[in-house]
């Protein structure tokens, strides 16, 4: 055992020299971008602090929009303009269309072969179109209207039987789990055609499991981030990570599995309907192209990128108009005066709504999902507002500090849903699905579904803060920008609208 501590201990110091060699002696080549000064080894990771956008907006403002940064053996360039990022993702968007290969994400990711994570490679062009074509085509969500409607009128149906029973009374609601439950059901519904919450709903269980598998994945995946930015590390199973990801996967792929099992062995109505039932007909006649595998990918892909992230989005407007209530009041008088107290909002209806697609739009700016984008790499070297790009470096656009620069938007820290009541302002610069050819493709669906339960939430119910304190608006930590504290919100049914909710 002394023999092999030796060895151990001599193998990674002889790698921790070879990374201080490599990252201490002074590098020649030319023209590269603003960089703060660096440690050997560690490179910027010193500077940074949690949330990441925060520390990088904040080495922007004092170095500029482009910088040229470290973390450890890792080239980053961080970029926080528009501009440039426009500049990034046209002249240069072939060079930065790959995903950098994180160790931390292989097992998450199936050795990178998803559609978030995969390299550009004739892998990805396959797994996008069918995304596009199968899920996310204009007609396909067009055909799918009925079905978000539907999941509407189960939301607000669900929450009216759960208030008091003094309907003049509040009630109290976690808005995050009903907003979960909401989007997990249109997206369960559109990729296997079952729906886990409602009356009908028989897997509550099985929900539960799902969204707990999500969270583990996502969690033990965050703690093995180190391993990304010192190759040393890998060898080093600390806390048993490693095993428990694998545990994880296995029970998340056998998820996926076995709901291709039940659509398989279903009836052909099924199959014509979902996703998964698109995909196992093309697998009838193309067998090898479309696996298992492929099928358990893709539709992994867009449970995982779908639900939680709109959620989040929508947990995020709640917060910002229950600390805005004039705000509340003039979306609830637009949906009074277009949709009228007969009837739901209908996704149809979202069009005419456009103060309603403004507070949406303000809530991307002001919370984007992703603050730094996901994480882009360039394939060869280029050549970026006259500064030399490595081939390697790792790309990060600060989504976050573009919507909150005030040479851009006025008042940029203020929830101002009017400045994107005028169509041109509305294009300009908003960038929370990203940008380039692999800007996020589900970002049609999101906002159908974001705009259908916002407007849904605010036509049926009245809203107001748990206590005179306004809603902690503290982000997560996490790449994903999250509540650090859950929205509990009040609620009761509109005196208006409980004949029409009493009629479900």
């Amino acid at each position: 055992m002394d023999a092999l501590h030796s060895i151990a201990i001599f193998l990674i110091s002889s790698l921790l020299l070879k990374l201080f060699f490599l990252t201490s002696i002074p590098k020649h080549t030319a023209n590269l971008p603003p960089s703060p000064p660096s440690f050997p080894i560690i490179g910027h990771l010193h500077l940074l602090k949690k949330p990441l956008h925060h520390s990088l907006s904040l080495l922007s403002a004092r170095y500029g929009p482009i910088l040229y940064l470290r973390f450890g053996y890792r080239p980053t360039l961080v970029i926080s303009s528009p501009q440039l990022a426009e500049e990034c993702f046209t002249t240069n968007d072939v060079t930065f269309a790959n995903r950098p290969s994180f160790p931390s994400v292989k097992e998450v990711t199936n050795n990178f072969s998803t559609l978030i994570f995969s390299d550009y490679s004739p892998l990805w062009r396959h797994l996008r179109k069918i995304a596009t074509v199968q899920v996310l085509s204009n007609h396909r969500l067009l055909s799918s209207t009925s079905a978000r409607d539907g999941e509407a009128r189960y939301l607000v149906h669900r929450l009216f039987v759960g208030s008091a029973d003094d309907k003049s009374s509040f009630q109290k609601v976690n808005v995050k789990v009903i907003a979960f439950e909401f989007i997990l059901n249109v997206v369960m519904g559109m990729i296997a055609g079952k729906r886990y919450y409602g009356e009908e709903a028989k897997d509550w269980e099985e929900a539960r499991q799902f969204r707990q598998l999500i969270e583990d994945v996502s969690t033990l995946a965050s703690g093995s981030r180190l391993k990304d930015f010192f190759p040393c590390l890998r060898f080093v199973d600390y806390a048993s990570v490693r095993r428990r990801i694998k545990a994880a996967v296995e029970k998340r792929n056998a998820f996926s599995q076995r709901l291709i099992d039940e659509i398989r062995k279903g009836v052909d109505t099924l199959k014509k309907k979902t996703m998964i039932g698109d995909m196992l007909g093309l697998q009838d006649r193309e067998p090898g192209e479309y696996t298992d595998v492929l099928i358990r990918s893709l539709s992994l892909s867009l449970l995982q990128a779908g639900t939680d992230t709109s959620s989040n989005t929508i947990e995020w407007a709640m917060s910002l108009l229950l600390n805005n209530p004039h705000a509340l009041a003039k979306a609830r008088h637009e949906i009074a005066m277009v949709v009228g107290r007969d009837r739901l909002v209908e996704e149809s209806d979202v069009p005419n709504l456009p103060y309603l697609r403004a507070i949406i739009n303000e809530t991307l700016r002001l919370y984007p999902v992703a603050p730094l984008d996901i994480p882009h790499e360039s394939a060869t070297e280029c050549f970026i507002d006259g500064y030399k790009i490595p081939r390697g470096t790792m790309l990060l656009i600060n989504i976050y500090a573009i919507h909150r620069d005030p040479s851009i938007w006025k008042d940029p820290t203020e929830f101002r849903p009017e400045r994107f009541e005028n169509e041109k302002a509305e294009r300009l610069w908003l960038l929370p699905f990203g940008i380039g050819r692999r800007k996020c493709p589900g970002e049609a669906l999101a906002i159908r579904m974001i705009a259908l339960a916002l407007g849904t939430l605010i036509q049926c119910f009245e809203w107001e803060r748990v206590g005179a304190k306004e809603v902690d608006m503290t982000e997560s930590a996490g790449i994903v920008m999250a509540k650090a504290v859950r929205l509990d919100a009040m609620y009761r049914p509109r005196p208006d609208m409980v004949p029409l909710l009493m009629g479900f």
